[in-house]
């Protein structure tokens, strides 16, 4: 059964423009990974420094080797040092769908 990720970061620096390269490199590499099947982010609209990636994985299995991979902590890092902010994760699982 498919999990959805939910990554949040508060992008509170001057020049965001100095991550998209760091994003961008992480969702690549997310895609190449084995079990990735989509992500999407978001900025919140009434506070825009809030950012939000929702992921979907074929199982949770396949997002822990991902999340625990040293080429995504390696990216990871430099984006938090960046931000100056912790991002937290949820793993979710579906009990229904429509």
């Amino acid at each position: 059964m498919s999990v959805k990720v939910i990554i949040k970061r508060k992008l509170k620096i001057d020049d965001p423009e100095k991550l998209i390269p760091f994003l961008t490199r992480l969702r690549e590499r997310a895609r190449e990974q084995p079990g990735y099947i989509s992500s999407e982010v978001l900025r919140n609209i009434d506070h825009p420094e809030d950012y939000m990636v929702v992921s979907r994985w074929e199982t949770a299995a396949d997002w822990e080797k991902w999340f625990s991979s040293k080429e995504r902590r390696a990216i990871h890092g430099q984006i938090d040092s960046l931000i100056g902010e912790r991002t937290f994760y949820d793993v979710f699982e579906p009990i229904s769908s429509n």
